[in-house]
């Protein structure tokens, strides 16, 4: 039988009661949520099971320390007011997708990014939080980060995220056309407690290539290619996305990366 994962160990020791628990993979005494709530605030040290969103953390230092859900940005939501999370990899499709809400009139927009807790990269764009952090500051825009865990639920740690957005009322989403992605963000969604209520935006599904490479041209920003999935001759890492890459791209290669055969890296303005 496998080790647990830490998360078991810890969520097992809080039913317990207990205010530490013996880290399986370093052998560390780790404090739990219950030891961490007993101090009554947060220390600041970026605690792994930091039970007070990571208040204390100094904002520069929140990319590389966090274990939990915490803005990332001085920008905060308009009060009061109903807010879309926009569910943001740092690549071009997020940021089509925020353009596209803005030119509908949507605009309490914050940001939410995704990495991993240990390596502290963006899945499969393959560049580190922080460049998500610049982006958001050039652009104006609050940002959420939620480093991933193993072991517990992706909802679950989304769901915890969205408590920092109590007015909180549509999650979007950057897809294009992968209908199969789609349904499992809507039943995933509409599944869980904390989320069955949201909304849920695609504001680019099904959009035309032509005009999304027409509006990323207009914005002035320029995007790169930040990981490449399969052979491709004659595109590489760190290549410029633009209209001329899509027509060199080989048959068989979706325009836009759809089908996760590369990814890209927005360089704002």
């Amino acid at each position: 039988m496998s080790e647990p994962l830490y998360w078991q160990v810890h969520e097992a020791a809080c039913a317990r009661g207990d205010h530490t628990y013996i880290d399986p993979d370093t052998g560390f005494l780790v404090f739990t949520r219950l030891g961490l709530q007993a101090r009554g605030s947060c220390c600041g040290a970026g605690c792994r099971h930091c039970p007070f969103d990571h208040e204390k953390v100094r904002l520069e230092a929140r990319s590389r320390r966090i274990q939990q859900p915490a803005w990332l940005s001085e920008a905060r939501p308009i009060a009061g007011e109903a807010c879309t999370v926009l569910f943001w990899s740092g690549g071009k499709d997020s940021y089509l997708a925020w353009r596209a809400m803005v030119r509908e009139g949507v605009s309490n927009i914050a940001l939410l990014t995704t990495f991993d807790a240990r390596s502290r990269l963006i899945a499969h764009q393959e560049f580190e939080i922080e460049a998500v952090v610049d982006q958001a500051e050039r652009l104006g825009l609050p940002l959420i980060g939620v480093p991933l865990h193993s072991g517990p639920d992706y909802v679950d740690q989304i769901a915890k995220a969205l408590a920092l957005v109590p007015q909180a009322e549509t999650l979007a989403f950057g897809d294009l056309h992968l209908e199969h992605i789609r349904s499992w963000r809507e039943d995933a969604f509409a599944a869980h407690q904390s989320t069955q209520d949201l909304s849920l935006a695609f504001p680019l599904w099904q959009a035309d290539y032509a005009g999304l490479i027409d509006d990323l041209e207009a914005s002035g920003a320029d995007c790169v290619i930040s990981a490449i999935t399969q052979e491709m001759p004659g595109v590489t890492v760190g290549d410029t996305f633009d209209r001329d890459l899509m027509a060199r791209l080989p048959e068989g290669i979706d325009r836009f990366g759809e089908n996760g055969e590369f990814h890209t890296r927005l360089l704002p303005t």
